[in-house]
């Protein structure tokens, strides 16, 4: 199987990414890498920001800034807390936009975990369960 090559959009078709936009199809495998990635939850907090940055034009409005700071924190706590529950939800529905079925990304995360497991309990195996390593985990005459 040929493995199509990832395509980052630009930073103006980012922020429609990042309302929600579908992007062209020289961009799918980047968006399946974008909502499964190691760092995906804190791919979709940064969306999430981005989502709420028109509300920075509160400072425009007259009053104490105190005040008007701690509105823009109350929103942006909430709009993140909420982001970040429906999140699975939302990264699934990013990638099925883009034309893969219901199910793929959170089954990308699931074979990238087990991978992940594996690999860390091959390296514990070889750490910790070589019979040949001392306790101080030096090889013996070496």
């Amino acid at each position: 199987m040929v493995e199509a090559k990832r395509v980052r959009p630009d930073p103006a078709r980012w922020v429609w990414y990042a309302f929600g936009g579908k992007l062209p199809s020289r961009h799918d495998e980047w968006v399946l890498h974008d909502v499964t990635a190691r760092t995906w939850q804190l791919r979709h907090a940064v969306r999430s920001l981005v989502q709420i940055s028109p509300g920075l034009l509160f400072l425009l409005v007259p009053g104490p800034m105190w005040i008007k700071a701690m509105a823009i924190l109350g929103g942006a706590i909430l709009a993140v807390w909420y982001g970040m529950a429906y999140a699975e939800f939302t990264c699934e529905h990013r990638a099925f936009k883009q034309g893969y079925p219901l199910g793929t990304a959170r089954q990308v995360r699931k074979e990238a975990a087990e991978r992940m497991t594996e690999q860390q309990r091959a390296r514990y195996a070889e750490l910790y369960r070589n019979p040949e390593r001392d306790d101080t985990g030096e090889q013996p005459g070496g």
